[in-house]
């Protein structure tokens, strides 16, 4: 065992771990106050889902020996069969199965968590709940085999996807597509703002995307080498870069630069730089970045010109920012750069999308037919944190109330007991025009 690459792998592990629960304030921060706690919880109930199936079965479909064509992996290590703490992954020296299980299962906790910005404020928790774990099933751990497993299809293939540009980010971004095309769109898209109730928490989720990015993407080499190091420098790079050419696309189209889009062309870089940052040089990166940044800038307003409902810009950000760095790294690779890796990545990019929005489809329709995805209007227009959860984001009672001091007894007019609440409320109606403050 090599105790430097262990201890790198694990560190990297809780890196990405960390990164649910920022994606989670990301979301939460962008949605209406009135549906903030349901989209964290959309996000951080993946850690719970997801980490069950994949000790029951989703490691072994993921990276078990394959069942032929490379499609998918057998179920000969359900339950972590046949896998001890001193089984390897590298032959004589390498890191323990555990370590790799363990930085995996982060990916496949998080992609689920992507699609749920898509869907934000309009549908049930339990159906999103049965949804997920559909579809980690059925469309993540395939798709994991494909990319990442060495008799995967299109690890055969020689597609360059270093962190998941395709398994993790084509694939939620195409299916939260298929799923908003099922669910439907908000009450009130397109006429009502829906502005973010705290970009401040937009910020905070960013900052801690940003901060697990480095375990994402330089912990997949599996190893403290070289490869790690390219990796981590290149998705600093790239994800600066992208800020700027958010920012500068925005200036230039809309005439300010917003905090959103800062914290939007951030995530874009850091979409785009993940399957092509080990393959590509500073200077790779840097074009990544800008034209990440400017193009998914451009294409978040697409939703409104097609007219799917998009929540919070998955498809925009995520599948875009992952279709341009898997293209990308074709022609920028600083070895075997070129048209023919250019036709791999595009059948990567592409089989993923069209297996993954169908398998998508089909599942959100069965969701929807059974349980019902869609929350009920009522529960909608009020907010599913109290539908759904029994809880609000924020606790106002008693903000603005002002404390009165009863007059002395000299003073007050005599009245029965029983009259005494009445007159103390039209007191306080009386004096309310005159105070501001007055608790409403």
């Amino acid at each position: 065992m090599n105790g430097a690459d262990t201890a790198f792998v694990l560190i990297s592990a809780a890196l990405v771990m960390l990164m649910t629960p920022g994606l989670a304030f990301f979301y939460g921060g962008m949605v209406r106050v009135k549906s903030a706690l349901n989209m964290l919880m959309m996000s951080f109930v993946s850690l719970g889902i997801v980490t069950v199936l994949w000790v029951l079965f989703g490691y072994s479909l993921a990276f078990g020996d394959d069942i032929g064509a490379g499609l998918l992996g057998d179920l000969g290590h359900i339950g972590f069969k046949g896998i001890s703490p001193e089984t390897l992954t590298g032959g004589k020296e390498g890191i323990p199965v555990f370590a790799f299980a363990l930085f995996q299962l982060m990916f496949a906790v998080i992609t689920p968590a992507l699609m749920s910005g898509a869907l934000a404020d309009r549908v049930k928790f339990s159906a999103w709940a049965l949804f997920i774990t559909l579809w980690v099933s059925v469309v993540y751990f395939p798709v994991a085999h494909w990319v990442w497993q060495a008799d995967g299809w299109l690890f055969k293939l020689k597609v360059i996807d270093f962190a998941g540009g395709t398994a993790v980010h084509i694939n939620a971004g195409i299916g939260a597509l298929a799923a908003v095309l099922v669910v439907g769109k908000r009450i009130g898209f397109k006429k009502d703002p829906m502005r973010p109730h705290s970009l401040p928490l937009v910020v905070l989720g960013t900052g801690l995307l940003w901060f697990g990015w480095f375990g994402f993407n330089a912990g997949s080499a599996l190893a403290a080498n070289g490869a790690a190091a390219n990796m981590a420098m290149n998705t600093q790079v790239a994800t600066g870069a992208a800020m700027l050419g958010w920012l500068a696309y925005e200036r230039i189209r809309h005439g300010a630069f917003t905090t959103l889009g800062a914290a939007s062309g951030a995530v874009a870089g850091l979409v785009a730089i993940t399957p092509s940052g080990a393959a590509v040089n500073a200077f790779g990166a840097l074009l990544i970045g800008v034209v990440a940044g400017a193009v998914c800038s451009w294409a978040v307003s697409l939703k409104f010109k097609l007219g799917f409902d998009d929540s919070l810009d998955v498809v925009g950000v995520h599948l875009v920012g992952g279709v341009i760095g898997t293209l990308l790294v074709g022609l920028l690779a600083t070895d075997g750069a070129g048209l023919t890796q250019l036709g791999r990545q595009a059948v990567g990019a592409f089989s993923v999308m069209a297996y993954s929005f169908t398998v998508s489809w089909l599942l959100a329709k069965l969701v929807d037919r059974t349980i019902g995805f869609r929350a009920a209007e009522d529960d909608e227009i009020s907010g599913i944190d109290q539908a759904f959860h029994a809880e609000t984001a924020y606790d106002h009672t008693g903000v603005g109330a002002v404390t009165r001091t009863a007059a002395p007894a000299l003073h007050r007019p005599a009245a029965a007991p029983e009259q005494d609440d009445r007159e103390q409320t039209g007191q306080e109606q009386a004096a309310a025009p005159k105070n501001k403050k007055v608790d409403a």
